[in-house]
C-alpha cells in the first residue's frame, strides 16, 4: 500500500525529482520541435507547396498525444501510485525514442522509399520519425499528469502552489533553452541546412536512450510517497459520481491551455520556419532567436517563483496583455526579434492557469490532471494551421495573428473564466 506522508519536510526530495523530470520533459518537447527545421530540408526537398504543412506536423504528432494519452496517465496514477506511473511514463520515451533512431537508420538504408502524396513525395523514414514524436510526446503527457498536481500538492514549507509550479516551469525552461544548441550544435554539427544529414541523429538518440534508462534505475530506488487526497483509488468513484466536467473554471481552464500551448508552440518553433523563408537570415540566427525565447521563458519562470504576494489571476492578467501587445507589434513592423520578447511573459501562464483550473478541487486533482492534458492539444493545432495559413498566403507575416488571438482568449480567462463557481466538498 502506498504510504502518505503528511510532514512538509519529507516532500523535499519528492519535489525536487519532479522539478528534475520536469526538465527531461522540457527539453525532449523543444529538441522535437527544432528538428521541423532539419528535417524540412533533409526530408521534404521533394513536398512541393506542402513543406510547411508537412513540416509541422512534427510538433502536431507530438503533441496529439496529450488529449490520446492524459487519461491512460490519471488511469495509471489511480492504479500504480504516482511513482508507478512515472516509471511506466520513462519506459514509453525509451520506446518512442527508439522509434526516432530507426527513422534515421531506415532512411540510411532505404534512401528511395517514399510514399506519393498529390504532387509531393514523403519519406517513410519521415513518417516513422512521425511516429516516434507522437510516443515520445504520449511519454511526456503521462509524465506531466504526474508532475503537475503533485507540484501543486506536495507542500514544502515557504511556497505556495503557484511558486512551486514556477520553480518546476524553471527546470522545464532550462530543458527548453539548451534543447535548441543541442540540435544545431551536437546532432547536426552546426551544419547549414543544406547540410544536414539523416545518418547523424542516430547516435544521439541512442544517447539519449541510455540517459533516460539511467533515470529509471536511479527512480526506482528513490522515495516518492503519494499524496492519496490527490487521487482517488483503483474502483473508488468519485462523490455522487460528479463529472470532472462539472467544475466550470477547470472546463474554462482547459480551453485556455489550449491556445497557451498553442501560441507558446507557434513563436518557439515556426518562428524557425518564419525567418528562414520570409526574411532568410543565417542557421545560428535562428538557433539564437530560439535559444532567446525559450531563455525568456526561464527567466520569467526565475522571478515568477519569488512572486509569493501575487495572485495567479494578476500574473495571468499582466502578462497576457503584454504578450497580446508585443504579438500585434510584431506583426505590424514585420520584426521577429519582438515574437521572442515574448517568451518573457509567456513563462509563468501554465502554472497560472494549472494552479487556478485545479483550486478547489480535492480528489478530483488527479483526474483533472489528466483531462487539462487535453488541452495541450493546442500545441499541435494552432501550429499546423498557422503552417496551412502560410502557405496559403505565401509568408508567414500575418499568420501570427492566430497567436494574438490566443492571447486574448487566455486573457478573457484570467479576468472571468478563472472563478471558481463550483468546488469539490
Amino acid at each position: 500500500m502506498n504510504k502518505q506522508v503528511n510532514t512538509q519536510s519529507n516532500y523535499i526530495g519528492p519535489f525536487l525529482t519532479m522539478v528534475f523530470l520536469f526538465l527531461i520533459v522540457g527539453f525532449l518537447t523543444t529538441a522535437n520541435g527544432q528538428f521541423q527545421g532539419p528535417l524540412k530540408a533533409a526530408f521534404l526537398a521533394d513536398a512541393g507547396q506542402l513543406k510547411n504543412t508537412l513540416a509541422t506536423l512534427i510538433t502536431f504528432s507530438w503533441f496529439l498525444a496529450y488529449p490520446v494519452c492524459g487519461n491512460i496517465g490519471s488511469q495509471w496514477i489511480s492504479k500504480y501510485g504516482y511513482k508507478g506511473t512515472l516509471i511506466r511514463g520513462l519506459l514509453v520515451m525509451i520506446i518512442g525514442l527508439s522509434l526516432f533512431f530507426l527513422s534515421s537508420s531506415f532512411t540510411v538504408l532505404y534512401p528511395e522509399s517514399h510514399l506519393d502524396l498529390a504532387s509531393s513525395k514523403v519519406p517513410t523514414g519521415f513518417l516513422i520519425f512521425l511516429c516516434g514524436s507522437f510516443v515520445v510526446g504520449a511519454s511526456a503527457t503521462i509524465l506531466q499528469v504526474v508532475i503537475n498536481p503533485y507540484l501543486t500538492a506536495c507542500q514544502v514549507r515557504g511556497t505556495q502552489p503557484i511558486q512551486r509550479m514556477a520553480i518546476g516551469g524553471t527546470a522545464n525552461s532550462v530543458g527548453t533553452t539548451v534543447a535548441p544548441y543541442f540540435v544545431s550544435g551536437i546532432m547536426f554539427g552546426g551544419l547549414a541546412m543544406e547540410d544536414v544529414q539523416i545518418g547523424q541523429l542516430m547516435l544521439p538518440f541512442v544517447m539519449l536512450m541510455m540517459v533516460v534508462a539511467i533515470v529509471i534505475f536511479v527512480l526506482m530506488r528513490l522515495s516518492l510517497p503519494d499524496i492519496l487526497e490527490t487521487r482517488s483509488e483503483t474502483g473508488e468513484k468519485a462523490e455522487h459520481d460528479k463529472s470532472v466536467w462539472s467544475f466550470r473554471h477547470l472546463t474554462l481552464g482547459v480551453i485556455a491551455i489550449f491556445f497557451y500551448v498553442g501560441c507558446e508552440v507557434c513563436i518557439g518553433t515556426n518562428i524557425n520556419l518564419f525567418v528562414l523563408e520570409d526574411l532568410g537570415m543565417e542557421i545560428s540566427t535562428i538557433t539564437l532567436m530560439a535559444t532567446l525565447y525559450w531563455g525568456g521563458l526561464l527567466v520569467g519562470r526565475l522571478a515568477g517563483s519569488s512572486l509569493s504576494t501575487i495572485s495567479p489571476r494578476s500574473q495571468l492578467t499582466f502578462t497576457t496583455i503584454c504578450a497580446a501587445c508585443l504579438v500585434l507589434i510584431a506583426m505590424i513592423v514585420n520584426n521577429p526579434w519582438i515574437l521572442v520578447a515574448v517568451g518573457l511573459f509567456h513563462s509563468i501562464m501554465w502554472g497560472a492557469i494549472f494552479t487556478l483550473s485545479v483550486a478547489h478541487l480535492g480528489k478530483y486533482t488527479a483526474k483533472a490532471s489528466g483531462v487539462f492534458m487535453i488541452g495541450v492539444i493546442g500545441g499541435a493545432i494552432l501550429p499546423l494551421l498557422q503552417g496551412m495559413m502560410a502557405d496559403w498566403m505565401g509568408c508567414w507575416r500575418w499568420s501570427w495573428s492566430l497567436v494574438f488571438i490566443g492571447e486574448l482568449v487566455m486573457l478573457s480567462y484570467a479576468l472571468v473564466g478563472s472563478k471558481v463557481i463550483q468546488q469539490a466538498e
